[in-house]
């Protein structure tokens, strides 16, 4: 069992809420974690086909069967049993009463929103982080290693590869989630689309290049888009729109939440491929963004990144917004520290006024440094 970080404010949000949503990818280890956190707490999948009855049946029964300290797996898959659980909750008015997981956010948050407003904390669980594995002692041994791997708990649970372990996920994805959440009719040219998208990590996301090249219209890829997120295979990271007097790019850029995932869907079947891939700079830069956002929901916060870039080409990879704080990073797979790297933070610093002490650099080498034009960060410090 490795020690998941959240547990730590899911047992502090439980001693408070009578209900804890966890949400998060596929078999990113929600349901091992809460069992493991919860060990006295009854379970119950809903992907069960006659529990998945019982409660759509009858939700009053089901509740009196299971009427507290209950782990409730795939709720999203009967909704209205969200309803009952708030009178329920509301009736008995304690703490802990149910611990409700899914994996897919779209449907399960709209029904959370619209019946366990106040009634329940929301926490987001993604594949372990590198800070996790480093603790377990179960962390790659080299940085292509890492990307290739990703983080989904079963490749280490059960040693399985990554190419056996992701065109089947990849997969069940398609086959299960897609066809709850929309009716897509060809699923093939839905699996291009996600490869496509896999093609244009770090990159702007331009929705009628991606339309143009699977024929699909632009609105249908916006549509899957929106899937993609939903499901937690891929986020779009928002441009930071502070002027400084210059025109910003204001399209989102687009990255994966895992890069194993990534890997899989790009057809590279093994991490010595990386060393000379035309995407392992867009994939180091995807994993340490998605190591800060581990960072963030890990500890319950969400906290505000996002990019800067300029009609110039100035750009900084990542900012870091804290309150009236803000950390900037550029991202480096580079090993070797060269002086280009603070080049953009150097012209955001003089446009921003933001102080050189904020500014920092990740790159792929193992030597940390301060300098004069900021920090410059080794990608195992992160």
């Amino acid at each position: 069992m490795v020690e998941r970080t959240l547990k730590t404010k899911l047992l502090d949000l439980a001693a408070k809420y009578p209900v804890i949503t966890l949400t998060g990818p596929r078999q990113s280890g929600k349901s091992t974690l809460l069992k493991h956190t919860f060990p006295d707490y009854d379970y119950v999948s809903l992907e069960n086909i006659d529990m998945r009855a019982f409660a759509q049946n009858d939700p009053r029964g089901f509740l009196a069967s299971f009427p507290n300290h209950v782990i409730i797996d795939e709720v999203q898959r009967v909704p209205q049993l969200l309803s009952y659980i708030q009178t329920h909750v509301d009736d008995k008015g304690e703490i802990g009463m149910y611990m409700l997981a899914g994996s897919q956010n779209f449907l399960l948050m709209d029904s959370v929103n619209q019946s366990l407003a106040g009634r329940t904390a929301i926490l987001r669980l993604l594949p372990f982080s590198r800070h996790e594995l480093t603790r377990a002692q179960m962390a790659p041994s080299s940085l292509n290693d890492l990307i290739f791997m990703g983080g989904y708990p079963r490749l280490y649970d059960k040693q399985i590869a990554p190419t056996d372990f992701y065109p089947h996920y990849i997969q069940t994805y398609v086959e299960r989630d897609v066809r709850q959440l929309r009716n897509i009719g060809e699923l093939s040219t839905f699996v291009r689309f996600v490869k496509l998208c896999a093609g244009r990590i770090g990159q702007l996301l331009n929705l009628s290049s991606i339309a143009n090249e699977c024929g699909i219209s632009t609105p249908t890829a916006a549509a899957w888009i929106s899937v993609l997120e939903a499901s937690y295979i891929c986020y779009l990271l928002k441009p930071d729109w502070n002027n400084f007097a210059k025109r910003l790019v204001k399209s989102p850029k687009l990255y994966f939440f895992d890069t194993g995932l990534a890997c899989s869907l790009l057809g590279i079947e093994s991490a010595k491929q990386l060393d000379s891939h035309f995407l392992r700079g867009g994939l180091f830069e995807n994993m340490i963004i998605n190591e800060f956002i581990k960072r963030s929901w890990n500890t319950g916060k969400q906290e505000d990144l996002r990019f800067w870039r300029d009609s110039q080409g100035n750009e900084i990879d990542l900012l870091v917004y804290d309150n009236a704080q803000i950390e900037a990073y550029e991202i480096k797979s580079g090993q070797t520290l060269s002086t280009d790297y603070f080049k953009g933070l150097t012209k955001w610093s003089e446009l921003s006024g933001v102080a050189t002490d904020h500014l920092h650099v990740i790159y792929g080498g193992d030597t940390c440094l301060q300098t004069s034009r900021g920090k410059l960060l080794s990608w195992e410090k992160i």
